[in-house]
């Protein structure tokens, strides 16, 4: 079967080859385990019940997750297994399981649902550069979607992730997210809703401005926005050196002034000690 799943609609018969996203239709993870540095609202105090799965559709070229977007890292497992690994999560106590980059696994991980559906809520764990249809079928599954918005600008977005259209796919997929979930929170969670993630990156101030702006007149249903600072340049390049430092505490500032000046009342900031290489898994598998 032909895959269509993510907006690049590369028609690969994944049983046989890989995709645009770097895999074959069999589900493959690097790790798994309770994350504690997502937002204070998913991670809570005993962790987010993280997967990450191997390939990525979008391949930004300054991944801070490089050998797996790049499907580099990973293990083959079963729709059973993952079933199993939901299970074991949550024995493990964590409030809640999170899906990274799993969009080109859709199929299979419905599967897994439907041999084990977790009582804890299901985090959808984005770079956003979705097909509305994708997201369709795995909706019914989702509690909480976790979206980044990373570019406004297509020249942007084609420079650092080859998509000139990326802003176009990921502001369709975001409205249809908070249109299909309402924020709920109980003891300090995020039990059902959206937050909106935006990582400032060197020198794009003005485009997360636009963000920002996009964001303020859209969202709903008490969507969050948050506002990160985490960039780390773990890939150098002379192709792109304007990556190859950390984002300034001036950047970040403005940003910060301009999410203040939006009205946006619902939102996460990050400390600019949050850009550091510690910060980032090492991979099992």
């Amino acid at each position: 079967m032909k895959c269509y799943l993510c907006p690049l609609k590369c028609g690969a018969e994944r049983a046989e080859q890989k995709g645009a996203c770097g895999e074959k239709e069999g589900i493959r993870i690097a790790k798994y385990y309770p994350h504690m540095f997502e937002e204070p609202v998913i991670s809570g105090e005993k962790g987010s019940g993280t997967v990450f799965f191997s390939g990525c559709s979008l391949k930004c070229v300054f991944c801070q997750n490089y050998a797996l977007s790049r499907s580099e890292r990973g293990k083959e497992i079963s729709p059973r297994r993952l079933a199993e690994i939901f299970k074991e999560l949550e024995n493990a106590g964590v409030h809640n399981v999170n899906l990274v980059t799993p969009t080109h696994f859709i199929p299979k991980i419905c599967e897994a649902f439907e041999i084990y559906r977790p009582k804890i809520p299901i985090v959808y764990n984005t770079h956003a550069y979705e097909e509305i249809s994708a997201l369709e079928t795995i909706d019914k599954y989702v509690d909480v979607y976790l979206p980044d918005m990373k570019f406004f600008d297509p020249s942007l977005s084609e420079r650092y992730t080859g998509k000139k259209n990326y802003f176009e796919k990921a502001a369709d997929a975001i409205l249809f997210m908070m249109n299909s979930k309402k924020a709920v929170f109980s003891d300090g969670l995020m039990k059902s809703g959206v937050i909106v993630r935006h990582m400032v990156m060197p020198l794009c101030v003005p485009d997360t401005k636009r963000i920002i702006s996009w964001f303020a007149a859209n969202k709903k249903n008490g969507a969050y926005f948050s506002l990160m600072a985490q960039y780390t340049p773990v890939v150098r390049s002379d192709k792109y050196p304007e990556l190859n430092r950390g984002i300034t505490a001036g950047e970040y500032e403005r940003a910060y002034e301009e999410l203040l000046k939006s009205g946006i009342t619902d939102y996460f900031i990050q400390e600019l000690g949050s850009a550091k290489e510690s910060f980032i898994p090492t991979w099992d598998y």
